[in-house]
């Protein structure tokens, strides 16, 4: 990655994208790099398209990222996820979720969702490593974690070690719920887990 990270976050309301969105912000914080960050949310509440634009280095005067800018899109959503690979730079990566949460815009039919949003994203030239950070989730006992997940793949795509992302979490969680501290541990490795399997996938 080069001197100023752009990480580019999309899903749907619900998922969590602008917590974790926060608790990267947070880790950022916690070395010393200047953070900047934009939300803009539709519905988020309603299922509606949320995207949090993220950049952190030395010195950083925008939020806003950039057409083919990004170094990594983080895809809570994989319709969605396709829908912003434009803003990815040549050789950048996405991390992208396949469990399927179709937006309010489908359903009520203003857009139709594509038939495999991850083989489309592959034909533009993205490297992508998918995983169902939904199903994971869920075999925790929680949807809700699936936040935490998409953090744990992130942890090995950034300037910094996994564990600062790691400790940023759980601080989260002690702060607030300390009772999910343990559930986060084990998403966030879950996540990491996920996306080592799915690379090793992609090269086989």
């Amino acid at each position: 990655m080069r001197e100023t990270t752009n990480i580019l976050v999309c899903g749907v309301g619900g998922q969590g994208v602008m917590t974790a969105t926060e608790i990267l912000a947070e880790a950022a914080l916690s070395l010393g790099f200047d953070v900047k960050k934009t939300e803009v949310a539709g519905m988020s509440q309603r299922g509606g398209v949320v995207t949090s634009h993220l950049r952190f280095g030395p010195e950083v005067r925008s939020p806003q990222i950039g057409v083919g800018e990004a170094d990594l899109l983080v895809g809570f959503e994989a319709a969605e996820a396709l829908r912003w690979a434009h803003m990815l730079r040549p050789g950048a990566v996405a991390l992208v979720n396949v469990g399927r949460i179709v937006p309010p815009v489908v359903n009520i039919g203003l857009y139709d969702y594509p038939d495999d949003p991850v083989s489309a994203m592959r034909a533009l030239g993205v490297t992508v490593h998918a995983f169902d950070a939904t199903a994971l989730a869920l075999e925790l006992g929680n949807i809700r974690l699936g936040n935490t997940v998409m953090l744990g793949a992130m942890a090995g795509h950034l300037p910094f070690a996994a564990e600062v992302l790691r400790e940023a979490v759980l601080a989260r969680f002690a702060q607030r719920k300390p009772h999910l501290v343990e559930a986060n541990r084990q998403a966030f490795d879950a996540g990491q887990q996920a996306v080592a399997a799915a690379c090793l996938a992609r090269v086989a």
